[in-house]
């Protein structure tokens, strides 16, 4: 039995890259780049006005009230490109060029323009470069923008368009097959039957792993048959880049997952993890596909799904730095028991505490297979090997849930 941390590092080490492919750009929300974002032009492209009102010399507005001849008018997409001399002043709209010759804006608000005389009196002075956005004050031609491996999202597309990608490299989808096992599971749609239960697995995997990036194909309900699972799991790893199966993973006389994980020729780099819940869980390879083995009761798979196989979907995608579900210090509102040995994580509530800070609380019983110690859960409550009973007031680490919060 390894320690989380181990069984993380291995799971990191034997991940691959997949190939990329162009997108449009609107589809690159919840992509991974694969090409670094060069800038080919400057941002802005010219010295750009921040708010509406005048251009002019600083100098010519030193004494106040200083009154200014008119001579043109700058407005977005519509600049006024001649020269602006001492005594002149220029109407200037917010995100317009400022003309050669100024080297401020005073705000119209601070100013006062008498109907038809042709002149503006400016009733405040400014400094030089007041108002005044410089042109590439923000990003250089040819600078680095977004580099290959960085997580793209809504907010990201602002920046593909404003320098010209309409086609944007990114990592593949990573082609996900999901397997629950079981005698007793019935699918969704099924009423069980005598010592029969409905299948949620298969659900809970291919939501989260969409969450990640994937697409996801969902295999037939595979029993308690070596053989049945063998050639269900030949028939997937040679069209996936990850199978993921829950449920057969433990020591019983009807776990066969293992067992037909060999028979494929699997390699296993780890099946027993320090971690609760989920110690039985499986990685391993068959030929270039991926292959987690999950334990079968649901908050297992929800909490070694996010420990393990999330973390092999970015990557697979290209993901420059894998990183941990952000993770922070809060107080516990109630005391938490818990024996040494095994690294736990517990579902929380994260919550106000009225007072500015935020609190924390267990969702109530922790059973493994206590769908409500899930389903109302924001986060994970991390309590390391080593840490036992936690007494309230006490900090614990906190793990927010992606999707859940």
């Amino acid at each position: 039995m390894i320690p989380i941390s181990q069984a993380i590092r291995i799971v990191l080490q034997h991940t691959p890259k997949l190939a990329s492919e162009e997108v449009a750009l609107p589809q690159t929300a919840n992509r991974i780049l694969a090409e670094d974002i060069i800038a080919d032009t400057d941002l802005p492209p010219f010295d750009r006005a921040q708010m509406d009102g005048y251009a002019v010399r600083a100098a010519d507005v030193a004494n106040i009230p200083a009154q200014l001849k008119i001579v043109g008018e700058s407005a977005a997409g519509a600049g006024w490109h001649q020269q602006m001399n001492s005594g002149e002043a220029v109407r200037i709209m917010t995100g317009a060029p400022v003309p050669v010759g100024a080297d401020a804006v005073q705000q119209v608000e601070l100013t006062r323009e008498p109907n038809g005389a042709g002149t503006v009196e400016i009733l405040e002075s400014v400094e030089v470069g007041r108002s005044i956005v410089k042109q590439a004050a923000e990003i250089k031609s040819g600078a680095i923008v977004l580099r290959a491996g960085e997580d793209l999202n809504a907010e990201t597309i602002a920046t593909l368009a404003s320098f010209g990608y309409s086609q944007v490299k990114v990592g593949k989808r990573p082609r996900v097959a999901v397997m629950a096992t079981g005698s007793e599971l019935v699918d969704v749609n099924e009423k069980p039957g005598r010592d029969q239960i409905r299948d949620s697995n298969n659900y809970t995997i291919e939501a989260y792993a969409i969450l990640a990036g994937a697409t996801v194909q969902r295999l037939p309900l595979a029993g308690d048959d070596r053989d049945e699972l063998k050639r269900q799991m030949a028939a997937a790893v040679g069209d996936c880049d990850v199978l993921v199966t829950s449920g057969g993973v433990s020591m019983g006389v009807y776990d066969f997952t293992k067992a037909a994980f060999r028979d494929l020729g699997a390699e296993i780099f780890f099946e027993r993890v320090a971690l609760r819940p989920g110690k039985p869980t499986v990685f391993g390879r068959v030929g270039k596909t991926l292959i987690f083995g999950l334990p079968g009761n649901p908050v297992s798979v929800m909490v070694t799904f996010y420990q393990f196989v999330r973390d092999a979907l970015r990557i697979l995608q290209g993901e420059r730095d894998v990183a941990p579900l952000p993770t922070f210090r809060v107080p516990l509102s109630a005391p938490i028991k818990k024996a040494p040995g095994r690294t736990e994580f517990q579902r929380g509530i994260l919550s106000p505490d009225g007072a500015g800070g935020w609190t924390v609380r267990t969702t109530g019983d922790q059973g493994s297979g206590i769908l409500s110690s899930m389903s109302r859960a924001n986060c994970f409550i991390i309590l390391g090997t080593d840490t036992g009973n936690v007494a309230a007031g006490e900090p614990v680490d906190v793990q927010l849930l992606e999707g859940l919060v």
